[in-house]
C-alpha cells in the first residue's frame, strides 16, 4: 500500500507532440499495461485521456492527447482542441518530439503555442535509439535555441530507455500534494471506453492504409454470463467500400480483428470473452455533430 508522506508529491502533466511522436507508447510502457491504442497511422488518439502513475514518491496524472495537426473535418478540430485545451491548468508539460523526422511547421506551431504559457515544459525526443551520439547532440542544440526547457530527456518509448530518468525529472517539477486516485486506478476511461478502443486498434493495424481513420467503434452490450462476458461492438465507416474491406472476403478480416481484440479485452477483464462484431456504414459521420457525440466525441470537455 502506498503511504502518503509528507514527501508525497503529485500533479498532472499533458503529454502532447505531433501524431506519432510515441505519447501512447510511452504511457503504455511507464504504466506497465496497455491502457492506450497504438498504431503507425496519424491521430491514433481521439480523445484527452487521463493515465494514472502512483509511486511511494507520488502520484503522476498523465493526459493523453491526440496529435496536434491541420484538422481537416470536425472530427479533427474536436481532436485538436482536445490537445490543445489539456495544456491550460497542468502542473507539467511534455513535449514529444519523433527524431526521425525533420522539423516542420507542425513543431513550429506547437512551440510557438507553448511560448505562450507558463507552464513548466519539458522536452522529451523519443526515438533515441535510432541515432547516434552525434545526431543526437545536434538534435537537442537544434531544440534548445528555440525556447527555454526546464530539461531535455532523450528516450525510447519502445524499448524504455532513460524513461526512469524521465520520470526522476517530472517528479522534481511537481509539488507535494495528495493522491487523486485510488493506488490501483491507471485510467479515468471506462472499460467500455477501452475495449472500444481495442476494437478499433485493430482495425487500423489489419487494414492498413485501405481504411483511413473514418472508423469509430461503439460497444453496445455488455453482459455478464457465468463463464463468461458478452460484448457486442459495432464498427462505423463512412463508405459502403470501407464496409467491405473490413469484413473481408467471407468474412475473413473481421472474424482476424475479432480474434485479436478478444484477447486484448480478455486481458483487461481478466475473463473469457465472446466478442460479437458489427460493421454498419454511416456517411460522413466525422463532419456530423450528432453522430460525433454519439460517438463519444465532441462532448462539451470539463
Amino acid at each position: 500500500m502506498v503511504s502518503t508522506s509528507k514527501e508525497f508529491r503529485s500533479g498532472f502533466v499533458s503529454v502532447i507532440g505531433r501524431p506519432n511522436a510515441g505519447k501512447s507508447t510511452l504511457l503504455n510502457h511507464l504504466l506497465g499495461q496497455k491502457v492506450l491504442i497504438m498504431s503507425d497511422k496519424p491521430q491514433t488518439t481521439r480523445n484527452r485521456i487521463q493515465c494514472i502513475l502512483t509511486e511511494e514518491r507520488g502520484q503522476i496524472v498523465f493526459l493523453d492527447t491526440p496529435g496536434i495537426h491541420k484538422p481537416k473535418h470536425k472530427l479533427g478540430e474536436y481532436m485538436v482542441g482536445a490537445a490543445k485545451e489539456s495544456i491550460r491548468e497542468v502542473d507539467v508539460i511534455l513535449y514529444m518530439v519523433d527524431l526521425s523526422a525533420e522539423y516542420g511547421p507542425g513543431e513550429e506551431f506547437i512551440i510557438q503555442m507553448l511560448k505562450q504559457t507558463k507552464t513548466p515544459c519539458v522536452l522529451v525526443l523519443n526515438k533515441v535509439d535510432l541515432l547516434t551520439k552525434e545526431q543526437l547532440m545536434r538534435r537537442v542544440q537544434e531544440f534548445s535555441a528555440f525556447m527555454d526547457f526546464k530539461a531535455i530527456v532523450p528516450i525510447s518509448a519502445k524499448t524504455g530507455e532513460n524513461t526512469d530518468e524521465l520520470l526522476n525529472v517530472i517528479f522534481g517539477q511537481l509539488s507535494k500534494g495528495p493522491m487523486y486516485y485510488p493506488e490501483d486506478e491507471v485510467t479515468d476511461q471506462p472499460e467500455r471506453f477501452i475495449m472500444a478502443e481495442l476494437v478499433r486498434e485493430k482495425v487500423l493495424e489489419l487494414t492498413h492504409d485501405e481504411i483511413p481513420h473514418s472508423i469509430a467503434v461503439v460497444i453496445e452490450e455488455v453482459e455478464e454470463k457465468k463463464t463468461l462476458v458478452k460484448v457486442r461492438a459495432l464498427i462505423v465507416v463512412e463508405r459502403d467500400s470501407q464496409k467491405g474491406i473490413i469484413i473481408g472476403a467471407g468474412g475473413k478480416q473481421l472474424k482476424e480483428i475479432g480474434s485479436l481484440a478478444r484477447r486484448d479485452i480478455e486481458a483487461l477483464l481478466g475473463s473469457p470473452v465472446f466478442l460479437e462484431l458489427w460493421v454498419k456504414v454511416k456517411k460522413d459521420w466525422r463532419n456530423r455533430v450528432d453522430s460525433l457525440r454519439n460517438y463519444g466525441y465532441g462532448k462539451e470537455r470539463g
